[in-house]
């Protein structure tokens, strides 16, 4: 008979909106403002809004098969349960989203590093920068490790805060801004006119990368109360959330800061505007904003990820050691995760790591919703829905390699290499993992 592991249900419905939260707002949006205001200038916020509603349709199918399956492993298990035969597809899986994962930890800690220090002497001494990335991502490994509660309680404080935080701000910079309601009205009908429609969408697909990590709530299904109730309420209050805050951040900057400003600081924008409404409070207050949105990012990440690292460890796709569990949680996974990304921040290249975790998202959110096709009927999922799904996250991706292609094609070179390598180690671990069934059988 199999033994299943005890639960400790001890997240409600707050904490788990506050992990998604904590994954989907992290550095990512300061980044993608400066390159979408580049591309379609006033017209951002409505990029935004379409790029949260492909990542809702996204997030149906992961609701679907988070509720029919009630598996931590998420994107891993809902493959690999959804096609049992296909072993490589699914270590292959396996594989690209934790590496995808990764890669944003280390952005983010990076993010928090670069935020922390940027009004220290030590603001341009790389090897500072990294240490202290690597410092809060071992901080925030010990809180994970040491309770699941307190994990809970410290994410719904640093999410909760920052999005008032940052609302704050952006609020702030729209009232003190020096472009009125009716100037900025004046200025998206001229940038409709002169931006092709087909720009907004590749910026939208840009944008749906900013919603990453609102799949996190499901790797918590064994921690969390009343799984059929809080799965589909906590993603899809965050996800609304997301769009949200995301829309007054773009306003505020739009409103309070010249484009040419946004675009040549890019991620530094909400920052320098905030200074010169403001002063140096503004500032200081962006910066707050900055580290409690990348800490939350990181923590809630490094949650969720590690469970689903386990799991995949479990199957024998990753090394067995990262499979084990004290207390219920993967203390190994944990400390795995964060010691590869403490690595990937002292090799470098974070920009390229990023790119490769912002595609592998997308194509992987596209596979989930063909596995959610597949089984539509076991999921009571609606045909229409889930076709949409496909054909808007399939576009989306497209748009995706258009754009990395057309801008950076070298960058994207770099990136197929990485998924080779990666498709090599999970060959190797699926060809073993037969091997050893094949023997044990």
């Amino acid at each position: 008979m199999t033994q299943h592991r005890k639960r400790n249900k001890q997240l409600g419905l707050a904490e788990l909106i506050a992990i998604a939260l904590g994954g989907m707002v992290g550095g990512g949006i300061f980044t993608i403002l400066g390159i979408s205001v580049s591309m379609i200038g006033t017209l951002t916020p409505i990029a935004i809004i379409i790029g949260g509603l492909i990542a809702s349709l996204a997030a149906y199918s992961y609701v679907k098969l988070g509720l029919y399956y009630k598996d931590e492993g998420a994107t891993y298990s809902f493959f690999k349960r959804t096609y049992p035969n296909s072993h490589f597809s699914a270590s292959a899986i396996g594989w690209f989203i934790i590496f995808g994962y990764i890669s944003t930890l280390a952005l983010y800690a990076y993010t928090f590093s670069a935020y922390a220090i940027s009004s220290t002497d030590f603001a341009n001494n790389l090897w500072i920068r990294k240490s202290v990335a690597i410092a809060v991502i071992g901080l925030f490994t010990v809180i994970n490790i040491w309770s699941v509660n307190g994990m809970g309680k410290i994410e719904d404080l640093m999410v909760y805060t920052k999005l008032v935080v940052l609302s704050i701000i952006s609020i702030v910079l729209m009232s003190h801004g020096t472009t009125d309601f009716g100037t900025f009205v004046s200025n998206m009908a001229l940038d409709a006119e002169t931006t092709s429609f087909f720009s907004i969408l590749i910026v939208a697909s840009l944008t749906f990368v900013a919603f990453e990590g609102f799949q996190l709530v499901i790797n918590a299904v064994n921690e969390m109360t009343h799984p059929e109730k809080n799965i589909p309420r906590a993603i899809y209050s965050a996800i609304s959330l997301a769009i949200l805050i995301y829309v007054v951040i773009s306003l505020g900057a739009l409103f309070a800061i010249p484009t040419e400003e946004i675009i040549q600081n890019k991620e530094y924008a909400l920052a320098a505007g905030a200074g010169n409404v403001l002063g140096k409070l503004g500032t200081n207050l962006v910066i707050l904003g900055a580290i409690l949105a990348s800490s939350s990012a990181i923590s809630g990440t490094l949650f969720g990820s590690s469970r689903q690292m386990s799991v995949i460890a479990k199957d024998g796709y990753f090394p067995k050691w990262l499979a084990v569990r004290s207390n219920g949680s993967p203390k190994n996974a944990i400390i795995g995760m964060s010691s590869m990304a403490s690595s990937l921040i002292l090799v470098g290249g974070l920009e390229l790591i990023l790119e490769f975790g912002s595609i592998t998202f997308l194509l992987v959110s596209l596979l989930m919703a063909v596995a959610n096709f597949k089984i539509r009927d076991k999921t009571n999922s609606s045909t229409l829905l889930t076709g949409l799904s496909i054909l808007g996250l399939g576009f989306g991706g497209l748009l995706i390699l258009y754009y990395e292609f057309t801008t950076k094609w070298e960058q994207m070179i770099a990136i197929i290499v990485i998924y080779i390598i990666l498709g090599l180690f999970a060959w190797t671990y699926s060809n073993k993992n037969e091997k050893n069934n094949t023997i044990n059988s």
